[in-house]
């Protein structure tokens, strides 16, 4: 009897010169650098690019923006790789444990604490304050108070979550580098 469900722990792919094979750990340790990489980039790129441009705007037009990115990051391309690396890393660190599982370890504490532990500590809070902001309703002094409580903690925060997340990138990569 054949079984239902097989699990196939290695894939062949052709070349021009030969075939090559990548085991199961090869492509799970594959998918955890892309999504390792698409997290250290997007915080990256807010930090370099987003986060400066949002700073020349006025008060209200700053605090309108961040309001409109906030709600739409919240998607499933967004979630995809933010809570997939939750589960990807501790997966990949066992499955590699013998060859590079402690620079995965050590991948996995920099992204639980320094990513994703800083987003739902400091970042989450501080968007969910400033979403009930009317903005509207608010005089041009307390939107200049609101902004200067707000900007520089999210930026501080976000700054730490790209280096976190820049760190576990590079601990992923070495990680596939090191394998037996």
């Amino acid at each position: 009897m054949k079984p239902f469900f097989v699990v196939q722990t290695s894939y062949t792919f052709r070349s021009n010169t030969a075939p090559m094979h990548i085991s199961f750990v090869e492509l799970l340790l594959l998918i955890t650098l892309v999504a390792s990489a698409l997290m250290a980039g997007l915080f990256f790129a807010y930090a370099c690019s987003v986060n400066p441009g949002l700073g020349r705007l006025a008060d209200r037009g700053y605090l309108s923006a961040m309001q409109s990115i906030n709600r739409a990051i919240l998607n499933p391309v967004f979630f995809a790789p933010f809570m997939g690396s939750l589960v990807l890393l501790p997966l990949a660190t066992w499955a590699a444990w013998s060859s590079g599982g402690g620079w995965l370890l050590a991948a996995t504490g920099m992204y639980f604490a320094g990513v994703f532990g800083v987003t739902i500590a400091g970042n989450v809070p501080l968007n969910n304050a400033l979403d009930k902001l009317e903005l509207q309703a608010a005089s041009e002094e307390q939107l200049a108070q609101y902004r200067a409580n707000f900007e520089k903690r999210w930026n501080r925060l976000n700054l730490v979550r790209t280096v976190c997340a820049v760190l576990t990138l590079a601990l992923v990569g070495t990680a596939c580098i090191c394998q037996d």
